[in-house]
Parts: C-alpha cells; sequence; structure tokens
C-alpha cells in the first residue's frame, strides 16, 4: 500500500563508499534510500560502448562519454509508477537536466540522455509513467494518464536531483530542462505547474492546448474521409497532395518578391483550391468538388461548438513534408487515436464514424490530468529568475507553429 503517493520525496540514505567512480556509483544500488522509489541497478562505464535499455522502445542506447547510470523506478500511486534513468558524467560541473518525451511519451530519451551526460550535465530521462508509444495503457487507468500529463517529469526530477547529491556529495547549481514536442509540452507545464524545479527550460515545438491538437488531428482525417477513407470521394491520395503541395508553393512562393521555392510567410497565403478543380470530363491532375472542399476545411482554422477559436490551421506548405503522410492519409493519426479511444471513450471500440467537434467539446470538459497545458501563467517561474526557450518549425506536421505564438501572448512570456 503507498501511504503518500504524490510529490515530497525526502532523501533518506546511508553514508556511501567513496573513492573510484566505479564504487561509488555500485554503492547506490545498496546504499540509497528514497521514498516510493526502488533502485533497479547502479553500474559505471567507463567508456563509449552501447548498453541494453529498459522497456520495449528500442533494445540497446549509445553511450558516448564515461558516466555512472542508474536506473530506477517511482511509484507515484498504487496503480501507477514511473521508470528512469540517471546517467552522471565522470567528470561534473553542477549542471543538472531532465530530457522530456514525445508523442504518446512512454519511451526514455536514450539519445538525449547520452547528449546531456557528454556535455558533463547530470542527466535524468523517464518513460513518463508508460511503456511505449501508445496509449492503450491509459485504458481505465487515470494514474497513468496523470503520470503522462503532468507528473512524471516532477516526480522522476525530484528524486534525481536526490540521486545526483547523493553521488557527487553534493547538490546541483543549476537545473535544466530539455524537450520537444510533447517534451515541449511537458516543459510549459513544468514552468506552469512546478515553477521550483528548473532554473532554464527549453520547450521546442511544444504540443500545448493538446486536446485540441489531437482534435484537430482527427477532424483532418475526417475531412478526406476517415475511417472509411478509401471508399470516401473526399479523400486525397499522395500522389494527389504532391499536386496540391506544388499548387499552394506556385500561389504563395512569391509573397515575399523571391521565387526561391520558399514560402516565407505561410499566414499570408490564402491557398485557393478551386485552382486545381477538374474541368469539363477531366480527371488527371486535378481534383473532384468533394476534394476541393475538404482542402478548404483542412487549410481553414478549427472552431468549436460556439465559434471559438480552437487550433489555428496547418500552415500552407506544411503538406510538401514527407512526415505530413501520418496526418493527411485518410487515417486517423496514433496519437488523436489513442487519446480519445483510451482515455477520453475507454472504449477500445471507438471508430471516429461521428466524430466531430462535440467529441472535442467533451475532451475539453474532461481535460484528463489537466493535459491541455493552456492556461495558468509563469509570472512565478519568471520571478525566480526562470529563463524559458521555445522554437517552432514552418514545416511541423503535427503541432502548429502559430499555436506557439498564440502560447506566448496568452501566458504573458
Amino acid at each position: 500500500m503507498i501511504l503518500r503517493p504524490y510529490y515530497h520525496f525526502p532523501l533518506l540514505f546511508v553514508p556511501l563508499a567513496h573513492g573510484l567512480p566505479r564504487d561509488t556509483c555500485t554503492a547506490l544500488a545498496s546504499g540509497l534510500q528514497l521514498e516510493n522509489t526502488t533502485i533497479i541497478s547502479a553500474s559505471h562505464i567507463p567508456s563509449a560502448g552501447t548498453v541494453t535499455t529498459m522497456g520495449v522502445c528500442q533494445s540497446q542506447a549509445a553511450v558516448s562519454s564515461p558516466i555512472c547510470r542508474v536506473q530506477f523506478v517511482v511509484n507515484t500511486t498504487s496503480t501507477s509508477a514511473v521508470f528512469a534513468e540517471a546517467w552522471l558524467p565522470d567528470t561534473w560541473y553542477g549542471r543538472y537536466l531532465t530530457v522530456g518525451n514525445g508523442g504518446l511519451g512512454g519511451c526514455i530519451d536514450y539519445s538525449n540522455l547520452d547528449y546531456g551526460a557528454s556535455l558533463h550535465f547530470a542527466t535524468i530521462g523517464s518513460n513518463n509513467g508508460h511503456d511505449g508509444m501508445d496509449g492503450h495503457t491509459f485504458l481505465n487507468n487515470p494514474e497513468v494518464i496523470n503520470d503522462f500529463a503532468f507528473r512524471a517529469i516532477h516526480v522522476s526530477t525530484l528524486i534525481g536531483k536526490q540521486i545526483v547529491q547523493a553521488y557527487y556529495g553534493s547538490p546541483h547549481q543549476k537545473s535544466y530542462y530539455l524537450g520537444c514536442s510533447t517534451g515541449g509540452r511537458q516543459g510549459t507545464q513544468s514552468a506552469l505547474k512546478f515553477p521550483e524545479d528548473f532554473d532554464g527550460i527549453v520547450a521546442g515545438a511544444p504540443a500545448t492546448d493538446w486536446n485540441h491538437l489531437v482534435g484537430l488531428g482527427a477532424m483532418l482525417a475526417r475531412y478526406i474521409g476517415a475511417p472509411n477513407a478509401s471508399t470516401s470521394p473526399s479523400f486525397i491520395s499522395a500522389d494527389l497532395w504532391e499536386l496540391v503541395a506544388a499548387e499552394i508553393l506556385a500561389q504563395c512562393d512569391e509573397l515575399d518578391g523571391v521565387r526561391d521555392g520558399i514560402i516565407t510567410e505561410p499566414d499570408a497565403c490564402d491557398f485557393r483550391p478551386e485552382a486545381l478543380l477538374c474541368s469539363g470530363n477531366g480527371t488527371a491532375g486535378c481534383l473532384s468538388i468533394a476534394q476541393v472542399e475538404a482542402l478548404r476545411k483542412i487549410y481553414q482554422p478549427l472552431y468549436g461548438v460556439e465559434g471559438q477559436l480552437l487550433y489555428p490551421r496547418p500552415d500552407p506548405g506544411c503538406e510538401a513534408d514527407g512526415n505530413t503522410a501520418s496526418v493527411l492519409n485518410g487515417t486517423v493519426v496514433s496519437f488523436s487515436n489513442d487519446w480519445f479511444k483510451y482515455a477520453i471513450y475507454n472504449d477500445t471500440g471507438y471508430d471516429f464514424s461521428n466524430f466531430s467537434i462535440q467529441d472535442i467539446a467533451l475532451a475539453d470538459s474532461m481535460n484528463p490530468g489537466g493535459i491541455s497545458t493552456f492556461d495558468g501563467n509563469f509570472s512565478e517561474f519568471r520571478d525566480r529568475g526562470g529563463k524559458f526557450l521555445t522554437y517552432h518549425g514552418r514545416r511541423d506536421e503535427v503541432c502548429r507553429v502559430s499555436l506557439s505564438s498564440v502560447l506566448n501572448r496568452s501566458n504573458d512570456l
């Protein structure tokens, strides 16, 4: 029975052996006692190589510098747990780093664990409370959703800092966070909910306004016929998307006065899909009325049941990115599918046949785990001297760059 499942994790450890990094490291496995936490293993890795990983996401990970590798699990409640690793470099300058996750966020980011440790940061990464990149573990498990939405980064950071202090014999001097997409949302959530956790946050392409983001993903699929796209007159094939991309570039490339194959300012692009409409009996290299109407919907902002803005439109030009095929291929993109199926409806048979903005309104009203990450302010984080750095790519096929500007304005960054 977990008596105190949430956020207070006092440091309770016996003195550790001192000497070689190897001895100090391995002593952590038996000598470190942290509330609700089990040290799975602690081993010193003296040189570059590969290690076997935890979880189903990958089997091995590269290590490029000497580290003490600590694997641990934090029981956040009686029905949820966060698995994490600390990579502690032999040469340390007092800097601490937590790295985030991506997508549905059940994979430890071993690449950035190694990146941080190679730059002499004591670096911690977690599986965000579940194993793997799909959302099936959300089904009837609200505490796993809580870990995903707000808790995993916080508790792994609290425990990670205590492991760092135990290993090096002194606390960190500065604490940082690094993440992109879901990781950007996690960094934003950290600044809003736990402003004491980090001195500096890099929150790239943040997947904030989560319920509207995943709702838009489902609506884009519906516009082109999901879940029965193969028989829908609105479906747009991959070959036709190449035609659409070329037409958007032709219409909007020279808005900046230069024909250079780049849409410099997508916000100024007023794409006219009717230019692609078939004429007469032609069917090759053109679109039907139903397909043109689907494009009109895709390249408009998403509005809610009361006419309020839910999410900005996809940037004209993003369809030219190969990754956009995962969003505009006539199937509901995985993160939207899993969120509504397992977190909102708790129904493994839900098939999106009647999905609409009403379903997004339901997700808003539920907001499991406070996942939205789109309210509050950064004043406490700012007033304690915290620095928040965010960036966004204009061809991001999932998180719209215009959302970041809305986030910045609404939270007075």
